[in-house]
Parts: C-alpha cells; sequence; structure tokens
C-alpha cells in the first residue's frame, strides 16, 4: 500500500500549527519590564534613586546635577508658576516608603492647584509607574517635562522615566529619541534597563537591525538577561536562522524557566528544525528536544493550544500512546481546533488504534473542513479497516482540495475497486 511518508505529512501538520504558535508569540511579547529580574545593572524606577523625583521642602529646591545626593538639594531659580509653588516633601516621602497609591493621590491633588509647578507631576508620573498605570504616568511625566522645559530646568530624569512610560504604554515611537537620549547622556556607563527599552522600541517601529544591536548590548552587560534573549530569538527566527534561535532561547529558559513564550518558541523551533533537517539522526535528537522543550511549557499552560503543540513534539519523538493521552485531554477544552484533533488521529493511528483514530479524525474534519492532510489521514484509516467506500469518499474530498497531489490520485485508483 502507497501512502505519504510519515515526515512528509508531519512537515505539513507543523506549517499548520506554527502559524497558531506565531499568535502565541505576539501576545508574549509584551514588554512589562517591571516583572524582570534585575541585573546588577538593571533598575526599576522603584529602586533607583537617580530616577525618582526629588522631594521641593522649598519653592526653589531642584537639583543641579544628576550626581548630585537626592536629598541635599541645590537651591536655583524658581519655577514661575500662576500659583504658590507646592510642597511636594509629603508626597515624595510617600513615595520613598513605596506608598505608591498614596504618593499619586496627594501629588495628582498638588497638581490640580498648583498646575504649573512640573514637581507634582513628576511624583504621580513616577507613582504611577509603579503602579502599572502606564497612561496615565506618560500624561503626568509629559506634563512635567513640558513645565521643566518652559523653565530651562530640563530634568534627565524625568525625559528617561517618560520614555519608559511611553515604551509600556506602547507608544514606541514616541518612547525612541527619549531613551536614546538618555542612553547617550552617559556613555561610559551604560544603563542596560533603557537599552533593553531602547531595544524594544526598535523592534517595535520595525528597526530590527538596531534592535538586535541594542538587545545584544544588554546581553553583554548582563548575560542572564532573559528577556532580550527571547527578542534575540525572535530576530532569528524571522531570519530563518533556527540554530541561533534556539541557543538563545535555551539560555533564556534557564535563566528564568517560567518564561512561557521562550518555552514555546522553543518547541516550536525544535519542531521546526527537526522537520526540515536532511539528517535523520539529528531530526530524532530535535524532537526529544521538543519534547524536553514542551515538558517545560506545559509546567506553565495547560490551554488546548500548549497541549497540542506538546502533542506534536510527542508524535515526532514517535511517542504515540502518550500523544494520544495528552491530545485526549487537549480535545475536551472549548479552544480545541482542528488541528489538535488532527493531530490525535494520527497519534491513534500510529498506535494502531483505528477507531479511535476514525472518531478523532472526523471531529477534525467538521472543524477544518478544508484540510486536506485530515482527508489524507481519514481515508488511510478506513482503507485499513476496509471500509473502502469511505476511505475512497475522504480520498476524493482530499483530491478535490489538493487536485495536483499524487499520493491522493494513487489513494483513489487502489481503493476504487473495492469501494460498492
Amino acid at each position: 500500500m502507497s501512502r505519504i511518508t510519515f515526515v512528509q505529512r508531519f512537515i505539513t501538520v507543523g506549517a499548520i500549527f506554527l502559524l497558531g504558535s506565531a499568535a502565541i508569540q505576539a501576545q508574549t511579547t509584551r514588554p512589562r519590564r517591571t516583572n524582570r529580574q534585575p541585573a546588577q545593572t538593571t533598575k526599576t524606577p522603584a529602586d533607583d534613586p537617580l530616577l525618582k523625583p526629588e522631594p521641593q521642602p522649598s519653592p526653589t529646591a531642584r537639583r543641579t546635577s544628576s550626581n548630585d545626593s537626592l536629598l541635599d538639594v541645590q537651591p536655583v531659580r524658581p519655577v514661575a508658576n500662576t500659583v504658590a509653588p507646592a510642597d511636594t516633601k509629603h508626597a515624595y516621602l510617600l513615595l520613598e516608603q513605596k506608598q505608591f497609591a498614596a504618593a499619586a493621590k496627594e501629588a495628582k491633588e498638588l497638581a490640580e492647584s498648583h498646575p504649573n509647578d512640573p514637581e507634582a507631576y513628576k511624583i504621580a508620573g513616577f507613582a504611577e509607574l509603579n503602579l502599572k498605570q502606564y497612561a496615565d504616568a506618560a500624561k503626568d511625566l509629559e506634563k512635567a517635562a513640558e513645565l521643566q522645559r518652559n523653565a530651562k530646568q530640563d530634568d534627565p530624569n524625568t525625559e528617561s522615566a517618560l520614555g519608559q512610560a511611553y515604551v509600556l504604554s506602547e507608544k514606541y515611537q514616541e518612547a525612541l529619541p527619549l531613551l536614546t537620549a538618555a542612553i547617550n547622556r552617559n556613555p561610559s556607563q551604560p544603563d542596560s534597563m533603557l537599552i533593553y527599552y531602547r531595544g524594544i522600541s526598535e523592534y517595535k517601529t520595525g528597526k530590527t537591525a538596531d534592535a538586535e544591536k541594542s538587545f545584544n548590548q544588554v546581553i553583554k552587560l548582563n548575560p542572564k538577561d532573559s528577556l532580550s534573549l527571547f527578542y534575540l530569538a525572535q530576530i532569528s527566527l524571522a531570519k530563518n536562522d533556527l540554530d541561533g534561535a534556539i541557543a538563545n532561547l535555551n539560555r533564556a529558559t534557564v535563566n528564568d524557566a517560567r518564561l512561557t513564550g521562550a518555552w514555546t518558541l522553543l518547541t516550536s523551533a525544535y519542531l521546526r528544525r527537526a522537520a526540515t533537517g536532511t539528517d535523520p539522526a539529528k531530526a530524532d535528537a530535535d524532537y526529544i528536544s521538543a519534547v524536553r522543550a514542551g515538558e517545560g511549557l506545559i509546567k506553565l499552560r495547560t490551554d488546548a493550544e500548549a497541549v497540542t503543540l506538546f502533542g506534536q513534539a510527542l508524535i515526532g519523538s514517535k511517542q504515540y500512546a502518550r500523544a494520544a493521552g495528552v491530545l485526549e485531554r487537549a480535545t475536551v477544552a472549548p479552544d480545541a481546533t482542528g488541528v489538535t484533533f488532527y493531530l490525535l488521529g494520527v497519534a491513534h493511528s500510529r498506535a494502531q488504534n483505528f477507531p479511535k483514530a476514525i472518531a478523532a479524525l472526523e471531529s477534525a474534519a467538521k472543524k477544518s473542513p478544508d484540510d486536506v492532510n485530515v482527508y489524507r489521514e481519514l481515508g488511510y484509516a478506513y482503507e485499513v479497516t476496509k471500509q473502502y467506500a469511505k476511505a475512497l469518499a475522504a480520498y476524493q474530498k482530499g483530491s478535490s482540495l489538493a487536485p495536483s497531489d499524487p499520493d491522493l490520485k494513487e489513494s483513489i485508483e487502489r481503493v476504487k475497486p473495492f469501494a460498492k
């Protein structure tokens, strides 16, 4: 009996499912930097005194240099206000104590009654950054920066924080010049966090080559920066550099075992390399590696898409019974797709359990009526169980979807004499 080889079929399945993986990538790349594990040179607004607004114990208190002590402020010419300048000392104290909601509330009240004093807006912006209220933070920091520029008292810390707020509120175009300026102000002491944010902005605005340089610079400063490794892997995948992507994703998952997107991409990358490789031994090793990556994934995600990807890896490594058990659980989920049922059918078929294979493949045909691979596999399962009329119908349906497919044409001619 002539039929398409398993590897040929599996490459096709991989191509279908990896389209779903791309959607996962898009959902997992949002740069929520506040959740990262900081390296020695990586700081958050709450922990970095150079990024915090200084208190204003008197109307004329401002720092004249970023090297000055945060609390030892220097008196300079007061900012012009239409009303008396605000006393932001207590609001700043709340920020120092990480009482961010209280600091934001008090600073907003001060800004309302003292609309031309940038310190109130600045404190509010920093507090909102820590509260993950990124759009509000960007708005208040914009106002603070505007007032500072109008008073000719530009503050690099405000502009750096505004750049970060723009990234976190997905205003990448606006973020890029501010972050570039912040990094260039102190080239001898590069800040990996700012460079990371610049990389995100470059990546999101289509400046991929620049983003790759930025992320590599972060890795040079902090080799364990898992998110930069993750983005470098995505850039490698876009260039079809599977080896580079796999290397970076392995490093990312070692450094952060809870990075779900990295496990997802790593599983998919191993499957792609196995399916496109020419060395059977290397392909088998990649399928085993895909299983290991899939095991890391399903520790964090148990939705149908993640489990389906894991099941695909198990099929590739010829662990058919285990794959069937995993995929059976995925098919009961409300988000189970035709691909899930198709892979379940393949797993049962390879395990010689054709009744269950037929049931799964019939469900796959209902969910994915235009998938030629479903009818190819379903026709084979019918043929093996001597249901020749059904096998012929399945092969003919597949051939109508892929008229030039020689395997389907041969299958039709093979079963025709037995179909009654």
